[in-house]
């Protein structure tokens, strides 16, 4: 378990800098190699920057050196700020092993503010006694379709540690593969306390969620059919994107959701939007899928 804000003589100026189009090369993608990296983009006239900003701040140093700040001033530093497409701020950026994974835009709540840094934070690899090979190892399993075999291996693993949460989002998966919904969503429920935000856990509840959408989905054909002879029918679109998830095609469903957020982002409350939230909280936020398709859908809401 990653106990936060405990166990550090780290000083604050080595875990918050400020960054330059200079040194953003080596300060956050290189430096994210080895500790996630949280860049703030800001600017001395912005106000909710100065919210935002120490906040952050606290957070990080609270997390004791397990996660580290860049400061971009966007004003000074136009070169990264134009490169990663930043069109309002404040905006936040998480690098990990040298890819973005995860941020937001605009000032959060306290509590959010750390459900962030703590998301980050237990992207870091962590010693584990060797129980990561394992769970890779139950994973390859699971991927070669020997769910029976990867279950009993990841619940093993939780008798070996009763807070992994990757051995849990396993579990999960296994269920999900054996058809057993009810008991994936048993697993999940039932997940210590300690570990109920983590990634892999947000994952595998969106997991079981497009789960229960997949068997409800219709054929993909007949919804494709539908949708090219009526574009703007747009439940039509939102269930061919659902099947063509269930069918495996994940990055044609997010392309058709963006579609339909293009034509009406605001179609039933949003819907476009949280379906592709649902998809990529399922995924590893490194995942080039994820990752393009954050970029487009933040291309669509500043078009």
């Amino acid at each position: 378990m990653l106990e936060l804000g405990t166990g550090s003589d780290a000083p604050a100026a080595d875990l918050i800098i400020d960054g330059t189009d200079a040194s953003f090369i080596q300060d956050v993608v290189e430096a994210s190699k080895e500790t996630p990296i949280i860049v703030d983009f800001w600017a001395p006239w912005c106000g909710p920057c100065k919210t935002l900003g120490p906040a952050l701040e606290a957070e990080v140093t609270a997390a004791g050196g397990r996660v580290k700040m860049v400061k971009v001033n966007v004003d000074e530093n136009p070169q990264v700020s134009q490169q990663l497409r930043i069109q309002s701020i404040p905006t936040v950026y998480a690098f990990v092993d040298g890819q973005p994974v995860d941020g937001f835009q605009g000032a959060l709540p306290p509590s959010e503010i750390k459900a962030f840094v703590d998301k980050i934070v237990a992207l870091a690899p962590e010693a584990d006694g060797g129980l990561a090979d394992a769970v890779a190892a139950a994973q390859e399993m699971l991927d070669e379709g020997n769910a029976a075999d990867a279950l009993e291996t990841f619940n093993a693993i939780i008798e070996e540690d009763a807070n992994m949460a990757a051995a849990y989002a396993g579990i999960v998966a296994a269920h999900i593969a054996l058809e057993d919904l009810e008991q994936a969503e048993a697993v999940i429920n039932g997940v210590p306390m300690d570990i109920a935000t983590a990634p892999e856990i947000e994952a595998a509840h969106a997991q079981i969620a497009l789960a229960k959408q997949a068997a409800e989905a219709g054929p993909v054909a007949d919804l494709r059919a539908k949708v090219e002879a009526n574009p703007d029918d747009h439940q039509a679109r939102l269930d061919f994107a659902t099947a063509l998830h269930a069918s495996g095609s994940v990055e044609e469903a997010v392309d058709e959701l963006l579609d339909l957020f293009k034509r009406d982002r605001e179609w039933k409350d949003g819907a476009a939007k949280a379906q592709l939230f649902t998809i990529f909280d399922a995924l590893k936020a490194d995942d080039p899928i994820v990752l393009n398709g954050r970029r487009k859908l933040t291309s669509l809401i500043f078009m």
